[in-house]
């Protein structure tokens, strides 16, 4: 169950990160609304909670198990480029660029969650 609420939680911050940069790109004032200020923020706390709980669960840890190292990263990486494309680029295609990238590296994080292979979907490409 834990898993299928990481599963979830992960498909709506996916979901909610490609709306709201739709949006900015827009410039829709969806992004004033109150609840696309929080929702975000409590699905992300909730799939950082089981990412945490399924770690322990699994006897496996970042810094320990590459695999979950490189999510780390990988998740440290959307975070700044998902800042960038929603709140800190100046230039459109600024914005553009920093969503597309946070969306490649969503989709990279989720092939290593996948193959758990620290390449994951590049693994196909070094071998």
């Amino acid at each position: 169950m834990l898993k299928d609420i990481h599963i979830f939680s992960a498909l709506i911050s996916f979901m909610l990160f490609f709306i709201r940069g739709m949006w900015v790109m827009k410039g829709s004032a969806m992004m004033q609304q109150k609840w696309v200020k929080v929702v975000p923020h409590i699905n992300d706390t909730i799939l950082l909670g089981t990412a945490i709980a399924l770690a322990v669960s699994i006897s496996q840890y970042p810094f320990v198990d590459d695999w979950l190292t490189v999510k780390l990263f990988a998740l440290v990486a959307y975070i700044c480029l998902g800042i960038e494309a929603l709140h800190l680029a100046k230039s459109d295609i600024g914005r553009a660029a920093a969503w597309l990238a946070a969306l490649i590296v969503f989709l990279f994080i989720v092939s290593v969650a996948l193959t758990r292979t620290p390449s994951g979907f590049l693994y196909s490409f070094m071998n």
